[in-house]
């Protein structure tokens, strides 16, 4: 394991002792590393937690796609919001694996 997927396996692991937090994990899209946070009941994610994971480099995934501002926010899930930020260290690093159809 990477050091900064050690690092990022910390960060979940301090996020899901907040009694906010429902669940934490790390995730990998196409190209982009992931934090994936469920909070419970709300639709926005306390500050105390976007303030941890901005001291990790971690940013609301739609706010830099989409150039806003920290927005995080990727649906329900239950009766818990979800929410991605991306890892700003890694950011495209990784690669999709495509198939080609002849």
């Amino acid at each position: 394991m990477s050091d900064r997927r050690e690092e990022l396996e910390d960060v979940v692991s301090d996020l899901r002792d907040h009694d906010a937090v429902v669940d934490a994990f790390v995730a990998k899209s196409f190209t982009d590393r992931l934090v994936i946070v469920d909070i419970d009941g709300a639709d926005e994610v306390p500050p105390d937690v976007v303030e941890h994971l901005a001291d990790h480099d971690l940013r609301g995934a739609d706010g830099v796609y989409s150039d806003g501002e920290g927005q995080s926010f990727a649906g329900s899930v239950g009766d818990s919001t979800r929410h991605h930020f991306l890892d700003m260290q890694t950011r495209g690093a990784h690669q999709s694996y495509v198939v080609e159809v002849e």
